[in-house]
């Protein structure tokens, strides 16, 4: 295993989380092969071994050849090979589901919604049908920070702004306010015990270099000792989170958070424009001299550019739960770069 990942599985297994609520628990995760997802996998494998736990997962996933490459093999975690989006016949007690799959790089968003929008919506569907046929103890969703739209000064859980829903970036965002909704009615009639998390902007080991956004194309050219190419002013600015900060704060959400809750997830404590990002990243691998240029889009350049300037989330609701980041920027994105070396 890699030793930064080591290190991040110790961190999250330290927790003084109440851990033991996840004896003999079988936890059927979606999208278990994606990054995100992945990494919680691995938390609660590692988690399971260090604390004898007894933890199953069954992960929900389109790509056997792909999520075993990321996730190896281990005889407490089972795979299933299918979309999300076709009704699921699973035999096994669940007492957990956690719904992670979704398409989440904007490069996409123009050039398959239709894909973006089934696993947020038909997904979301079959889950939760799912949950109440098995009556589970924890149904955890992933939203977005998206969902907020165009918001001013700090954004709490109840703070929500302009969204046109005839964008095509909103096709993700949308169907993401949509998968809350639903999330909520089956609480509301199915009594189906939900709760949902907001991240924003996570990064860290394991992360898609390809998937056409900001920092991963930085990781990628710092990776491969050329100059960063910024794409747009860098004047947005955005709450950065590294991955083990980020899975331990799910974690809290499963086990201490309340039902029909949503709970932002970011480092409220690394926010920074894109460009001082880029400026930063640089700087932490002084030996490349490598600089940061500004270029113009190509034309047909599918990227979508997000019209919100400036995300400031909460955190108050998830720090009350007891947890709180511990990596800086300078220290998560240097770590995330040498797991790449």
């Amino acid at each position: 295993m890699n030793n930064i990942l080591l290190q991040d599985f110790i961190y999250i297994a330290g927790s003084e989380l109440p851990y033991e609520k996840l004896r003999n628990k079988t936890i059927l995760i979606s999208g278990a092969g994606g990054f995100l997802a992945s990494y919680l996998v691995k938390s609660l494998l590692f988690i399971s071994e260090i604390h004898n736990l007894n933890i199953k997962i069954i992960g929900v996933v389109r790509d056997r050849r792909k999520t075993e490459k990321i996730l190896g093999r281990d005889k407490n975690l089972k795979l299933i090979i299918q979309d999300i989006c076709d009704p699921l016949n699973i035999k096994e007690d669940i007492h957990m589901i956690i719904h992670a799959a979704s398409i989440a790089s904007p490069k996409f968003f123009r050039d398959n919604p239709i894909g973006t929008l089934g696993a947020n919506i038909f997904g979301t569907y079959n889950l939760l049908k799912l949950a109440g046929d098995k009556n589970v103890e924890n149904f955890l969703f992933f939203s977005s920070g998206g969902i907020y739209g165009e918001t001013k000064g700090i954004t709490t859980e109840k703070d929500y702004g302009y969204l046109d829903p005839l964008d095509s970036r909103s096709c993700y965002s949308e169907s993401k306010r949509m998968g809350e909704t639903m999330c909520n009615a089956w609480l509301s009639q199915k009594k189906t015990p939900i709760k949902i998390i907001r991240p924003f902007h996570i990064y860290g080991p394991g992360m898609d270099l390809t998937d056409g956004r900001a920092i991963a194309d930085f990781i990628t050219d710092v990776v491969n000792k050329k100059d960063i190419i910024m794409r747009s002013d860098g004047s947005s600015v955005r709450s950065f989170c590294y991955t083990a900060d980020f899975t331990l704060g799910i974690l809290y959400v499963l086990l201490k958070g309340s039902n029909g809750e949503a709970y932002n997830i970011t480092n409220d404590k690394s926010r920074m424009s894109i460009r001082n990002l880029a400026e930063m990243i640089v700087k932490l691998f002084p030996d490349l001299k490598l600089k940061v240029i500004s270029k113009h889009r190509e034309n047909g350049d599918s990227y979508l550019i997000s019209r919100v300037k400036d995300n400031n989330p909460d955190m108050s609701k998830l720090r009350s739960l007891g947890w709180k980041p511990f990596y800086n920027l300078k220290d998560g994105f240097k770590r995330t770069i040498e797991s790449f070396l």
